[in-house]
């Protein structure tokens, strides 16, 4: 199948995070990739290389925007001029769908570029699914939610995080992007059973799945997104599978990247994954 006959409407199968050093080759070869994510904050400019990039992707591909800047947990009030370039992206681009993490990056409107925790409360809850709800009526469409990876937990907590990210989507009308990795390392990191967590997730309201790999430190797993998935996560990726049936699954790969042929190899694991269950 040519990239040409690709519905540029839906997506299936394992996908790509599409990263700079790999445009010229698909450029080229115009590889038989389902679908790629963009990551939408390197793309708001109104001109320039990079949004010329996106948009020569995207007359050939499926695509999806994940971003790093919503900040939805943040006590600051939303950056609607952030929104305002995000809502003009996706006009731009027709991504099949946008999405964000469960996390803070911002406070008194300094960024801190990285994703922070948050104690999983009553009144978190509310706020996260308050700030859904207006991110959601301003862009005019349904964002998806990232569970994250996490190192350390707060007294003040009330719930277990399958328990937060369950009530926020009722609450929110949000669906999800479960990150299987992001789980397994909490899950080590916590002493928590991540099987109790993947089957604690309402199965109709994931979407997206990611797949990513970690590394291991004196005594604690790191998310870095820099190494091959590892098997704990294939094997909770195939729990995954039946539980939620065949959900459109993205390779993400975001240090020391490697050749195009490495991750498209992950890619066809998981969709050989996906051929066998269903």
């Amino acid at each position: 199948m040519s990239a040409h006959q690709f519905n540029t409407n839906t997506i299936q199968g394992a996908g790509l995070g599409l990263r700079p050093s790999h445009y010229q080759e698909v450029f080229n070869t115009k590889p038989d990739i389902p679908w790629f994510e963009l990551l939408s904050d390197n793309y708001m400019s109104d001109g320039g290389l990079p949004i010329l990039r996106a948009e020569k992707i995207r007359e050939d591909y499926p695509i999806t925007l994940h971003g790093v800047g919503m900040s939805l947990a943040s006590a600051d009030p939303l950056d609607m001029d952030y929104l305002a370039r995000l809502k003009k992206l996706i006009k731009r681009l027709e991504p099949v769908y946008v999405s964000d993490h469960l996390a803070w990056v911002s406070v008194n409107q300094h960024h801190t570029h990285d994703l922070l925790p948050f104690p999983y409360t009553e009144f978190t809850l509310k706020h996260l699914a308050d700030r859904i709800n207006q991110v959601q009526d301003f862009l005019g469409r349904e964002i998806l939610v990232e569970n994250p990876s996490s190192y350390l937990d707060f007294h003040a907590t009330e719930m277990t995080e399958w328990e937060f990210i369950s009530g926020l989507s009722k609450q929110s009308d949000c669906n999800l992007l479960l990150d299987i990795n992001n789980i397994y390392v909490s899950a080590v990191n916590h002493g928590f059973d991540p099987y109790e967590y993947l089957n604690s997730i309402p199965e109709n309201r994931v979407k997206e799945i990611h797949l990513a790999g970690y590394e291991q430190m004196d005594n604690y797993l790191f998310d870095t997104h820099g190494h091959p998935i590892h098997p704990p996560v294939w094997d909770l990726y195939k729990v995954a599978l039946k539980r939620f049936g065949a959900v459109p699954t993205l390779i993400e790969w975001d240090t020391d990247i490697p050749d195009f042929a490495t991750l498209r190899a992950e890619a066809l694991k998981a969709e050989n994954l996906m051929r066998e269950l269903f």
